[in-house]
């Protein structure tokens, strides 16, 4: 397993596409957890504690390699394909939903 993630160059300025878990509010659901944002395309997915998993959702179907957290006070990121988390020193701090 790398120590660094080999898929930085993949990151984006995205703007997050909805407050909540777009593929549960699709579904008339809001039982998520916790949500991410894909930093490849801004889609918003439910973490894998909740019950739908859409974040890796997403990864499977689009292969975006990264998310990054979308809670409160978290800056960390998570690849899917280095199976690594990490923080970005310089990196903007993270958007925060309603």
């Amino acid at each position: 397993m790398p120590q660094t993630c080999t898929h930085l160059d993949q990151i984006q300025q995205v703007e997050p596409s909805s407050t909540g878990c777009e593929d549960c509010l699709a579904a008339g659901r809001r039982d998520w957890v916790h949500l991410r944002v894909c930093q490849r395309c801004g889609h918003v997915g439910c973490c894998d504690n909740s019950p739908m998993r859409h974040a890796t959702a997403h990864f499977t179907a689009a292969t975006h390699p990264i998310i990054r957290s979308y809670e409160p006070g978290e800056d960390w990121y998570w690849c899917y394909q280095d199976n690594l988390a990490f923080e970005l020193e310089g990196a903007p701090p993270a958007p925060s939903h309603p």
